[in-house]
């Protein structure tokens, strides 16, 4: 693993296109160490026109929460701002163990607080920042990544992520000390026949999302990594269907109700409250709109 200090002229990048319903993405760093095969970053110029293998290199960004400061002060004056970090990296990757990029953005929106963060981590260390995520009260959600059950499928698509069981554990910490989280089973991978009885023991809410719905191109950018050969090589080619995630779907209706249950973007929209009154995500678009005309 390559690991560069980089010193960033931006820390707040404008959203658009799935993340549509947030004005903002922040990346703490560029790349990403746990290099999972499927991941649509792959094939984005970040990764394509590094030079290096994807998984290999990460941009340490130097000096963020001081950008951050300025950026977000000035988004705040021109209206709502909801930000979804990260886009592109993890923000929990093993590089914040040490460099703590992510805590210095979150000390930073603790101060000037946003009015939506969305965290989306598929490492354990996100319960490092609780303290943090509790003085942000209702206007964040962290969403781990928990595409299965079963380690032999973490280990085959994701060998460099965490254990699953170390993600389950990391949610019913989460869940205890009263934060906003979700599971989000995205991509769905193949899972066991009690993966949705587990996840209702330590989450409310789920997020379930494919490659077809969520890579960004109806799954294009998914069959250009060659990601069905490891499906049709270990003879699990049902689970790489546009419809196998209704299997999984199902699952979870034995044990969340319909409203606990999010599919692809409607569960990686923000959630806020405005005037106390809640609002539906699907009203949230026009609320941003109408904030920043």
């Amino acid at each position: 693993m390559e690991l560069h200090i980089k010193v960033p002229k931006q820390i707040l990048t404008k959203a658009s296109g799935y993340l549509k319903g947030y004005t903002h993405t922040l990346n703490p760093y560029a790349g990403c160490s746990f290099s999972c095969k499927y991941c649509y970053v792959r094939e984005m110029p970040i990764a394509k026109f590094k030079g290096e293998e994807w998984g290999t290199w990460v941009d340490v960004k130097k000096g963020a929460s001081d950008l951050l400061k300025k950026e977000l002060t000035k988004a705040k004056n021109k209206g709502p701002v909801h930000i979804f970090m990260s886009s592109s990296t993890d923000p929990y990757q093993p590089a914040e163990a040490n460099h703590f990029i992510t805590r210095s953005l979150l000390e930073v929106m603790v101060e000037i607080q946003p009015d939506f963060l969305f965290v989306q981590t598929r490492s354990p260390l996100v319960t490092r920042d609780i303290q943090y995520f509790k003085q942000l009260k209702d206007r964040i959600l962290i969403s781990m990544t928990t595409e299965t059950d079963l380690d032999e499928m973490r280990k085959l698509f994701t060998p460099s992520a965490p254990p699953i069981a170390a993600r389950f554990k990391a949610l019913k910490d989460l869940k205890e000390a009263g934060v906003p989280i979700q599971a989000a089973i995205s991509p769905v991978l193949p899972s066991s026949e009690s993966f949705a009885e587990k996840l209702s023991s330590v989450v409310s809410r789920v997020c379930i999302d494919d490659y077809f719905m969520g890579d960004g191109t109806q799954g294009k950018r998914t069959k250009r990594l060659g990601i069905q050969q490891i499906y049709e090589k270990e003879k699990i080619e049902e689970w790489y269907d546009p419809s196998a995630y209704l299997r999984v779907k199902k699952q979870l209706g034995n044990y969340f109700s319909e409203d606990q249950i999010f599919v692809s973007q409607e569960g990686f929209l923000p959630i806020i409250n405005y005037k106390n009154n809640h609002i539906l995500e699907s009203d949230l678009l026009k609320l941003i709109i109408e904030k920043n005309v």
